[in-house]
């Protein structure tokens, strides 16, 4: 299914947040902090419990509990399956891959997808900078070639390195607001990203077990992305948030909309009065979701779906609430 995007957005729409610089940023923080402390209470908040080091007390084996933590031991003695439960890691150290290509500089909604990725790595820097917590950012974009509109030909060119960018993780609330001052400013560029080479920089070096949060559409071909994320997942627990527009989901009954895929320049005019060709587009982008939530599944992280004409807030903290929820039970996803 091609990444394509209306030419021009039906309503209009404030300028870009980097272009809104750090008044729009404080607001967002402010934000975050006033929803998330209210509706999250506690002292150690976080998307993931980190796993810790320290062992605390074992308890029997439940459906969806980490094989990784079984007290063999003790399963030994009892010839019941039991896992050892571990004192939550205050120390934790959250890494974000944040994908900034070109396909997540559109929206329809009350947000862009860009805009929705800012703001989800402002809610999880607020979540697990506290404690003395490290967080750190790698940061794709497109690779920088300018890319002219031209019509539809054929298979989009493969994808690049694009350009990918480091953020120390390091401990604090005053790093961790320069952090997401890089992201908001970081410029889109135009041209196709590689999600696999943005999430392999976190396998490479090998890093301290810990918490990534992977934040992009995920429109790239799973089998791009899909085996680095499963390596990620051997050492730390992840999260994947996928980000969506509801015009990839269906189309409206506009009649002829020219489209185009923001990273390969490819246009293509499409009829949307013909409802068999709505149909049909909704079904492929069903199909293409479902495909994308099964390579996440199979990967083993957990999946939050954010969408740029909802409250992107409130759909996170029932995440958080649910994941608490689902430990406190014994269950992981």
């Amino acid at each position: 299914m091609a990444r394509a995007a209306p030419v021009t957005s039906p309503t209009p729409r404030p300028a870009p947040l980097a272009d809104r610089s750090e008044a729009v940023l404080s607001r967002l923080q402010l934000l975050v902090t006033r929803k998330l402390d209210g509706l999250l209470q506690g002292d150690y908040a976080g998307l993931l419990p980190g796993p810790g080091s320290e062992a605390g007390e074992s308890r029997e084996y439940r459906p969806g509990d980490d094989v990784r933590r079984m007290d063999w031991p003790v399963t030994a003695r009892t010839t019941t399956p039991h896992v050892r439960r571990t004192v939550a890691d205050r120390e934790l150290e959250t890494w974000l891959a944040l994908d900034l290509s070109a396909s997540l500089d559109f929206g329809t909604g009350q947000w862009l997808k860009r805009e929705v990725v800012v703001a989800a790595a402002a809610a999880i820097t607020h979540l697990t900078v506290r404690g003395g917590n490290r967080i750190g950012a790698v940061i794709g974009t497109g690779g920088g070639a300018p890319v002219p509109a031209r019509r539809w030909r054929g298979a989009p060119p493969p994808a690049g390195p694009g350009v990918l960018t480091r953020l120390p993780a390091r401990s604090g609330r005053k790093e961790a607001q320069g952090l997401l001052r890089t992201v908001a400013g970081t410029t889109i560029q135009p041209g196709r990203g590689d999600l696999g080479a943005l999430i392999e920089m976190l396998n490479r070096p090998p890093r301290r077990r810990g918490v990534v949060v992977v934040v992009s559409d995920f429109l790239a071909p799973p089998e791009q992305w899909a085996r680095p994320l499963r390596k990620l997942r051997v050492r730390h627990d992840v999260l994947a948030i996928e980000v969506v527009d509801p015009r990839e989901l269906e189309l409206p009954d506009v009649g002829v909309l020219p489209v185009v895929d923001p990273e390969s320049g490819e246009l293509h005019e499409v009829q949307t009065a013909d409802p068999r060709l709505r149909q049909r587009y909704a079904d492929a982008a069903a199909a293409q979701r479902a495909t994308i939530a099964a390579a996440l599944r199979g990967a083993g992280a957990a999946h939050l779906r954010l969408r740029t004409d909802r409250d992107w807030l409130l759909d996170m903290v029932r995440f958080v609430a649910a994941q608490r929820h689902a430990r406190t039970r014994g269950t992981t996803r």
